[in-house]
């Protein structure tokens, strides 16, 4: 699983990516994270509003901050 933060960098995007950590630590699994910060790449996938959620390559959420428990329901699905 590939899972995408978008942002530069901002309070909401760290707070993102704790959630994603957590989510992943939580749910046992393994998967890569990675930071988009270049707004050249975050543009590359329709995203208007940061921070966003790419997870295997698709849009998941964006412009808000997306809690453990729901990034697990997505994990899960």
């Amino acid at each position: 699983m590939i899972i995408k933060i978008l942002g530069t960098g901002c309070p909401k995007y760290k707070k993102l990516e704790a959630n994603v950590l957590q989510a992943i630590e939580q749910a046992g699994i393994e998967a890569v994270v990675e930071k988009v910060t270049g707004l050249d790449k975050i543009m590359d996938y329709g995203v208007m509003m940061t921070p966003a959620l790419v997870i295997n390559e698709k849009v998941v959420a964006s412009g808000k901050i997306v809690t453990t428990a729901d990034i697990l329901g997505i994990i899960n699905r």
